[in-house]
């Protein structure tokens, strides 16, 4: 059922369709929009052509990136002796903002989930484990979901037959809740309160 005209009704489903935004916000930022400058406007959605085209998943940890290694990968200052495993490019950036680790990445993109369809061959464990050459330690930062909790234990039991230290974060990020959305202080404590597992 159509509410506004037609042009604007189609702003608001495609702002519907972006997540945590409901039909009301859609309509404020369709407005807002409406009221910018078509400058303001036509560079706004070239900035979101020019992020789609440019952005991709590095060849080495599959974190976003714009150059191939990624500046994490290719870093002569990060730690190559520890690789912290995440399940989402987003959760590099709010590890990043902690400033507690200054190792490598490795984003699994998923979690294995059985329910959902997804195995250890559906997201990239394979990956980390060809990576592991020279690596003192592995810290598994997935979501403390029962999808996460699985993945970790999956991946430690992999890793411990090859001799190297796994750690998981200490609880600090709330049990049912993503990494995303934990704050800087809850990281850095739950950093300092890793355990082997």
């Amino acid at each position: 059922m159509q509410s506004f005209i037609a042009p604007i009704d189609r702003l608001v489903e495609e702002f519907a369709k972006l997540p945590g935004v409901g039909r009301k916000t859609a309509q404020r930022l369709a407005f807002h929009i409406l009221d910018r400058r078509e400058e303001d406007v036509r560079r706004f959605a070239q900035t979101m052509v020019d992020a789609k085209r440019q952005v991709h998943y590095c060849s080495v940890c599959g974190n976003f990136t714009d150059v191939d290694p990624c500046v994490i990968c290719s870093s002569s200052t990060r730690k190559h002796s520890s690789i912290c495993v995440v399940e989402d490019p987003k959760d590099v950036f709010v590890m990043e903002r902690t400033k507690e680790f200054s190792g490598l990445y490795h984003v699994l993109h998923g979690a294995i989930s059985p329910l959902d369809g997804v195995g250890p061959d559906d997201i990239r464990v394979k990956e980390l484990i060809v990576r592991l050459t020279d690596v003192e330690e592995v810290i598994l930062c997935t979501n403390p979901t029962i999808e996460g909790e699985a993945t970790a234990m999956y991946i430690s039991k992999l890793i411990r037959t090859l001799g190297i230290k796994v750690t998981i974060l200490a609880h600090g990020v709330p049990v049912g809740g993503d990494i995303e959305y934990a704050d800087e202080i809850t990281l850095s404590k739950a950093f300092e309160g890793r355990r082997e597992i």
